[in-house]
């Protein structure tokens, strides 16, 4: 059996690019850094925040190497490794196990909506494809219209290597129950709703991998340590102060708000990759507003 329980705050990077496109090493590095100075428990990049879906298969390879590299075994590095065609799924995963990371994340496949059938035959042959690497499902219904529903949830958590799911539904009711029916076995689910991790927690989650984790870790990681401590007052009081920036993702297209607020706080994260544009002017600054109270930028 696997032995790896995923746990804590791990934020869903930012992929930095140049104006051509290019990965940005320098911010990654600095990304990275300004992430583990802030305590938290894992990394994870090449995610949906990371925009996955419009890096090539190369340019995927780099993220995950530079943040293993920069990461130097100091917390466990996750990696994003979704596609819509279960061969690509593996490929991928098989990269990121090559590289070093110490987890995968594999969304569902999107586009396409396979059926409950055959998204059990996909997700079970990456596990099979890399049997010793920690494989955690990844369930984002709003971005990819694939249902996960609870039963086939269960009967994957019974995959050796399959240890976890990153939920992103947003529905607690939901979690809840992927939640109460996996007790005892070797699985374990994570927050993908920001505004949720307190309430997640409650109930008996691991930890969240959350986007906003990329501008102050210290709140998530807040949220996550003083549940931990049993300070639930603390707890439900970091995560009334992460909401507001979770809620400003409403300001433009996904993912750019998260960019754009790096950008402002000197860690280059560069632009969004097109078709995805910049945010407006107004916007820009009801997001520096957000920064601000934050303590994360001067007024």
């Amino acid at each position: 059996m696997v032995q790896f329980v995923p746990k804590g705050i791990i934020p869903a990077m930012v992929t930095p690019i140049d104006a051509k496109g290019r990965i940005n090493e320098g911010a990654l590095r600095k990304l990275t850094n300004h992430l583990i100075d802030g305590g938290v428990h894992g990394l994870f990049p090449v995610g949906s925040q990371g925009e996955f879906f419009s890096l090539t298969f190369e340019q995927k390879s780099e993220a995950i190497r530079v943040v293993v590299d920069e990461a130097r075994g100091r917390i466990p590095v996750y990696a994003g490794t979704g596609a819509v065609t279960t061969r690509e799924a593996i490929e991928t995963t098989k990269m990121a196990q090559d590289l070093g990371v110490s987890a995968v994340s594999v969304i569902t496949p999107y586009f396409l909506i396979p059926s409950q059938k055959e998204l059990i035959v996909h997700y079970t042959a990456i596990a099979k494809a890399c049997p010793d690497l920690p494989i955690l499902l990844y369930s984002n219904p709003d971005r990819t219209q694939v249902p996960f529903p609870i039963s086939t949830v269960v009967e994957l958590a019974a995959v050796d290597n399959i240890i976890g799911i990153k939920d992103s539904s947003g529905d607690m009711s939901m979690t809840g129950e992927y939640i109460r029916l996996t007790r005892g076995m070797n699985f374990h689910v994570l927050m993908g709703r920001d505004t949720l991790i307190y309430a997640a927690l409650c109930y008996g989650a691991k930890g969240s991998i959350c986007a906003t984790g990329n501008v102050d870790p210290r709140v998530p990681v807040e949220i996550y340590e003083a549940f931990v401590a049993g300070d639930h007052k603390r707890a439900l009081e970091a995560q009334y102060r992460l909401a507001p920036l979770r809620i400003a993702f409403g300001l433009g297209t996904f993912p750019v708000v998260i960019k754009e607020a790096l950008n402002m706080m000197g860690i280059e994260a560069g632009p969004a990759v097109p078709p995805v544009g910049p945010l407006s002017p107004e916007n820009r600054e009801k997001l520096r507003k957000v920064l601000v109270d934050m303590g994360m930028v001067k007024p």
